[in-house]
């Protein structure tokens, strides 16, 4: 495992932050958030590949922010930034299905129906906001209304779709404060080529750096927080053959019984990415 070093190093104008102590001080009502009750032990499970607090301060979150979190899929981010929000009097933004796309699925709205209701203790969450979010969707927000977007492994997804990531891109930069911050969390491919469209899930990071940067962002950091030096990134179904996915078979054929996935359980979740941009003042 990868030393967890305090040091900032700089890199040119980037800063690289191999690990901890992003701060001089530990953000209490971050640690409650991370430790409470309201989070599900499947997604406490995940902790140590995704080191929650560590990845949230270095994204920059702060007490009383305005907070877009970017398809949330099961809610391991909300579980914990729901909660932040209303300890700090900040607000917390779900990015979700658009339902003012007419050709919305009837499960994409289920999927939705079913998130908010999961979210809706406002005693344990706060007042959860959604905005919607797709290729054809509107603004994601008030411009310059956001302190902080979030967008954990998405980018993959949209990188496949032509044309959608400058969209998002775009929305993102939009919605963000002059001096606001984006963070992403990506898989990383390097040394390895993505591919085209990443169709194993995995990218480079000089190609999101380089979209990411077009839309107008500046890079200002880069962490190693969430590497994993025991992922080669040469599986049988792309990214998904790992934890939590553990894909067995091509997709859309049944899961394989016979699939050997003590070699894959055993690398954990993928090297990740860890950037932060900001959009300039």
């Amino acid at each position: 495992m990868i030393a967890r070093r305090t040091a900032l190093f700089l890199m040119g104008s980037t800063a690289l932050v191999p690990g901890l102590a992003l701060a001089k001080g530990r953000d209490a009502a971050l640690e409650a958030a991370i430790a409470g009750a309201q989070r599900s032990a499947a997604h406490k499970a995940r902790d140590p590949h995704r080191r929650p607090y560590d990845s949230l301060a270095f994204w920059g979150l702060k007490p009383g922010q305005t907070v877009i979190e970017v398809s949330p899929g099961s809610g391991y981010w909300t579980e914990i930034l729901a909660p932040y929000a209303r300890a700090t009097g900040g607000t917390y933004i779900a990015t979700a299905a658009d339902l003012d796309n007419p050709a919305l699925s009837e499960a994409a709205r289920k999927g939705r129906a079913s998130f908010e209701t999961k979210y809706a203790d406002q005693a344990v969450f706060g007042a959860v906001r959604y905005a919607n979010f797709g290729p054809k969707s509107a603004p994601l927000g008030p411009a310059g209304s956001a302190d902080l977007v979030i967008t954990a492994r998405n980018v993959h997804n949209w990188a496949a779709q032509p044309g959608l990531l400058d969209k998002v891109l775009a929305d993102f930069f939009a919605v963000l404060k002059p001096g606001g911050a984006l963070g992403v969390e990506e898989h990383r491919s390097d040394p390895l080529p993505q591919g085209e469209g990443a169709p194993t899930g995995y990218m480079e990071t000089a190609y999101v750096v380089a979209a990411i940067e077009k839309a107008g962002f500046k890079l200002a950091a880069k962490s190693e927080i969430n590497a994993n030096p025991k992922d080669d990134k040469d599986h049988p179904f792309g990214v998904w053959t790992l934890p939590p996915v553990r894909q067995s078979a091509p997709r859309g054929q049944p899961a394989n019984p016979a699939f050997d996935h003590a070699p894959y359980d055993a690398v954990g979740e993928s090297d990740r990415m860890m950037l932060r941009f900001v959009k300039p003042k």
